[in-house]
């Protein structure tokens, strides 16, 4: 059967589809706290979502975006905890610096200690992560335990990451996660509540490599 709509839309051109986006982002959201550099990360964050309840929660320490744009303009590492956020990611910008975006959950050698300490691959993936990529970013959209636990390592000075983003969704863990991770003194993106997931946190990293690329 042949269905017909009278709806026609606006444009089919991508270029033209983000900025009609971005500007009706602007002009809903109205008036916001955001600074200039970091507005740019709270609109793709909505972009992403739909949700402007989501990128009105969203905190920042006062060097994240800073301290992330250094940190790519110098190479560093991206580490994801899940596949989903390392395949959104846009490695070319990440690349064009030297650095690059990996995930360990499903690591051999992960998987074969979570099962022996009878914990979370995350957790397990999480401690792996920090030993490789000292000064890299962390982008945490699925796993409040990986979280939690980077979190602790900070605390316990085995991990310094350059920057975390720190947006996971869920019902068990995650709003608590993010006010943990609100208290650190470290750069930081997170966000209020249960709200986040992958989606926000890939947007989230690929503003600040947009920034970054802009830079030169």
């Amino acid at each position: 059967m042949d269905f017909k709509t009278e709806f026609k839309p606006l444009t089919v051109q991508p270029q033209e589809i983000e900025g009609k986006s971005f500007q009706m982002i602007t002009e809903e959201l109205g008036e916001h706290s955001f600074t200039d550099e970091q507005y740019p990360v709270v609109q793709r964050v909505i972009h992403a979502s739909a949700d402007f309840e989501l990128g009105r929660s969203v905190l920042f320490h006062p060097d994240a975006v800073r301290a992330g744009v250094a940190a790519i303009r110098s190479g560093c590492k991206v580490i994801a905890d899940v596949q989903m956020i390392q395949s959104g990611i846009s490695k070319p910008r990440i690349e064009k610096f030297g650095g690059s975006v990996h995930v360990h959950i499903s690591d051999p050698d992960v998987i074969e200690e979570a099962k022996r300490l009878n914990t979370t691959r995350a957790i397990v993936a999480t401690r792996k992560a920090v030993k490789l990529a000292e000064g890299g970013i962390f982008a945490i959209g699925n796993a409040p335990t990986a979280l939690l636990e980077l979190i602790r390592l900070v605390k316990n000075g085995e991990a310094k990451p350059a920057l975390i983003v720190g947006m996971p969704v869920g019902f068990v863990s995650a709003a608590e996660s993010k006010e943990e991770l609100a208290k650190l003194d470290l750069p930081f993106i997170t966000n209020v509540g249960r709200k986040g997931g992958s989606p926000v946190t890939v947007a989230a990293i690929n503003a600040i490599s947009l920034m970054a690329e802009q830079q030169g």
